[in-house]
């Protein structure tokens, strides 16, 4: 049994308890933080809460030479541990789909997403969420300006009256994470007086969420990562003044039906 647990959002209690309890009678654990990790606590205090083992792979430990995984998982009960979910953003589905040509029975255990965080800290309506984007380094994308990427979805979006979600870019390997304010610094360029929502430190006991035009953001300190922006589309009465109340926003600012 090869059995995909997500952690949650921010420490070693986010967990729920469904995935607890597999991961806790697994016989081996692997885990990828390259995706995404949890802030909040550490590897060894991952494994002393839940008495476990957890051998943390790379990339190209999991992408591209996972056979190890798939041999354990024929004889024993292998746990695979991301951050959130592991079918969401960090989608594991082909490490799945090895285990099925292997013969390997499977599982998924759900865990908090960051995108169902925001709908719920912003109290934007969550089927009212479009396309979501990811916002690189200027370096890790090495060209000029906002990636197409980018502007198309937060674009195309808007013309459907939709939320974006702008994941903000993380190099978890090297410790780099991109702060909202930077985030918003470089969305002003394309966007300064477009009306933005900071979610910060999803998940943990203060999580902090906070509006203003993206001019106005890239002047502010969010504080500890992990960060992300939303760009609201045109607001339900309901969604406006949860932003007033929320996330200080502006009411003139935003735009509502």
């Amino acid at each position: 049994m090869l059995t995909f647990i997500g952690l949650g959002l921010y420490d070693e209690t986010s967990i729920t308890v469904e995935g607890q309890t597999a991961l806790r009678e697994a016989n081996r654990a692997y885990a990828e933080f390259y995706t995404s990790k949890l802030i909040g606590t550490t590897i060894e205090d991952l494994e002393a809460h839940h008495d476990i083992d957890i051998d943390v792979r790379d990339r190209v430990g999991v992408e591209q030479h996972p056979d190890d995984i798939l041999e354990a998982a024929e004889d024993e009960s292998v746990a695979f541990l991301t951050a959130g979910d592991t079918m969401i953003s960090t989608t594991h589905v082909d490490l799945r789909l090895r285990a099925h040509e292997r013969g390997i029975e499977t599982r998924v255990i759900h865990g908090v997403t960051a995108q169902t965080a925001t709908s719920s800290l912003t109290g934007l309506q969550n089927y009212r969420f479009g396309k979501a984007t990811t916002l690189p380094f200027p370096y890790a994308h090495g060209a000029d300006g906002l990636p197409a990427s980018v502007t198309e979805t937060i674009d195309a979006n808007r013309e459907a009256n939709l939320h974006t979600v702008v994941y903000l870019d993380i190099k978890a390997d090297r410790e780099e994470y991109m702060t909202a304010d930077v985030g918003a610094s470089l969305l002003a360029e394309e966007y300064p007086d477009l009306v933005g929502v900071v979610v910060a430190r999803a998940g943990s006991p203060e999580p902090l969420v906070e509006a203003g035009t993206m001019s106005e953001l890239a002047e502010r300190d969010f504080g500890d990562p992990l960060h992300l922006l939303v760009i609201p589309g045109r607001l339900h009465l309901l969604e406006a003044d949860a932003l007033c109340a929320l996330a200080g926003a502006d009411r003139d600012a935003l735009e509502i039906d």
